[in-house]
């Protein structure tokens, strides 16, 4: 079915082709673990990071930014498809050295964001961390769509097995045993010249970081750089990597026809900061799927915005067809939406009518507007990353349904359930009605692709 839309695609073409110089080209920068108060723009006790920081008060930034995953493999996997996790088969992280996941990982049959731009005329470059099955027929990134690649498969960790540290070109082994510290700026130098190499020709690139996923290993320069030790000096490199990237885009002349992107794939571990919201990765509450989410193109998108619309890293798909004037996927949803009007402060809207916040498999809590209705579950509805009771990891359990209002609580502190047991009801029913569509740990939906996994909350 993909390959057949994909030929359709190019062989119909596009009702109102766009010229070369008409067509924007998109830069995403993912950060890894990095929290909602991580960085100054987003709170004074983030650490100062001016090149980002410049991105956002030159264009706009996202109060309200979710991800539909708080661990990284389905985070990046909905980032790609437009799709949440249990609809495109991805819903919990990969673990290389467990046979399990031997084939686990993103389906060949998914369409992701470069097949479509490719439609278009994009040449597209995917760097860093994949975590997405690079080892998997069908799953590597040259096979989902992507025309260039520099970078390793999963985490960096002894316990991902013996390529941990392999750096990868394409299929081809680039080098063995990298240093951690050397591979944002080998990274860097990549996207650089892809630019320069690129300029007169719409392109795509995907920048997936380490930074800030254990170990903390910051290049040495900027070690000793910002008073949060190396959690800090390694934000301090992702900044000043993100400011010659920047740098790289009005060098070749194109600044002004890029659309740059920078958000975080879930939020912070312990050693990072929620901004004021409760938990972080690992747990549906807000500190583990809303993330920086900021969005510059100089002349299309104004500056100086602040928003707390609700958007999400699934939207981005639809806005870059749009943009790109590729038409999306027909063969099946998408759950991005249109988000141009609030991009351009044209529109004060959320498309999200419903939010869902799974955690792996087990659907834990629905969200209308401000209202979020946490629902009951076990330890043994958990996945394997959420079974203990850790600092930030939110409900482990819990045994009935509780109510908050984001607005004035975006904490999640103060329960409201018995004062307003109609939106306690609705919510059910949201929950009842995505149920029946993406399922749950102990129910398949209707619209869910199946998980090639036994048993996929635990490892």
């Amino acid at each position: 079915m993909k390959v057949l839309y994909l030929l359709g695609v190019l062989c119909l073409g596009l009702a109102q082709p766009l010229l070369a110089a008409e067509k924007p080209n998109f830069v995403i920068i993912f950060a890894d673990d990095l929290g909602y108060g991580d960085i100054s723009c987003y709170g004074p006790t983030g650490v100062e990071t001016p090149h980002i920081d410049g991105l956002a008060s030159a264009g706009f930034r996202s109060t309200d930014f979710f991800i539909p995953a708080n661990v990284c493999s389905p985070s990046r996997a909905a980032l790609l498809t437009g799709r949440y996790p249990m609809r495109c088969g991805v819903p919990v992280a990969r673990h290389e050295t467990e046979p399990k996941y031997k084939n686990y990982g993103l389906m060949s049959e998914e369409i992701t964001i470069p097949e479509l731009l490719k439609s278009a005329g994009y040449r597209s470059l995917m760097v860093g961390k994949w975590h997405l099955g690079m080892e998997i027929a069908g799953s590597h990134p040259l096979d989902a769509g992507f025309d260039e690649h520099l970078g390793i498969p999963s985490n960096y960790g002894k316990a991902r097995g013996a390529n941990f540290d392999t750096l990868y070109r394409g299929k081809q082994v680039e080098q063995r045993h990298v240093p951690l510290e050397e591979l944002t700026k080998r990274y860097t130098d990549e996207v650089v010249a892809f630019i320069k190499r690129q300029k007169d020709q719409p392109f795509f690139v995907y920048f997936s970081h380490h930074i800030v996923h254990s170990p903390l290993q910051p290049r040495k320069e900027f070690i000793g750089t910002s008073p949060k030790g190396k959690y800090g000096d390694f934000i301090k490199e992702l900044d000043h990597s993100t400011g010659r990237v920047l740098q790289a885009l009005r060098d070749a002349g194109v600044e002004d026809n890029t659309l740059v992107v920078f958000a975080s794939d879930n939020g912070p571990t312990i050693a990072g900061s929620a901004g004021g919201l409760n938990g972080g990765k690992y747990c549906t509450m807000e500190g583990g799927h809303r993330v920086p989410g900021i969005f510059r193109w100089p002349g299309a998108i104004p500056s100086g915005q602040v928003s707390d619309v609700t958007i999400s890293s699934m939207d981005l798909l639809p806005l870059f067809c749009e943009l790109a004037g590729v038409e999306q996927p027909r063969d099946r949803k998408i759950d991005g939406k249109e988000i141009l009007p609030i991009l351009k402060g044209a529109s004060s809207n959320s498309p999200h009518e419903v939010l869902y916040y799974y955690n792996g498999t087990n659907l834990q809590a629905v969200r209308e507007g401000d209202w979020k209705l946490h629902l009951p579950r076990t330890v043994n509805d958990q996945p394997f990353w959420s079974k203990k009771p850790i600092k930030k990891r939110g409900f482990v359990t819990l045994d009935r349904l509780r109510l908050f209002n984001l607005k004035s609580d975006v904490g999640e502190k103060h329960d409201v359930s018995d004062r307003h047991p109609e939106v306690v009801a609705r919510l059910q029913r949201h929950a009842e009605a995505v149920r029946a569509e993406l399922g749950d740990v102990r129910t398949t939906g209707a619209d869910q692709r199946r998980i090639i996994l036994v048993d996929p909350q635990e490892r």
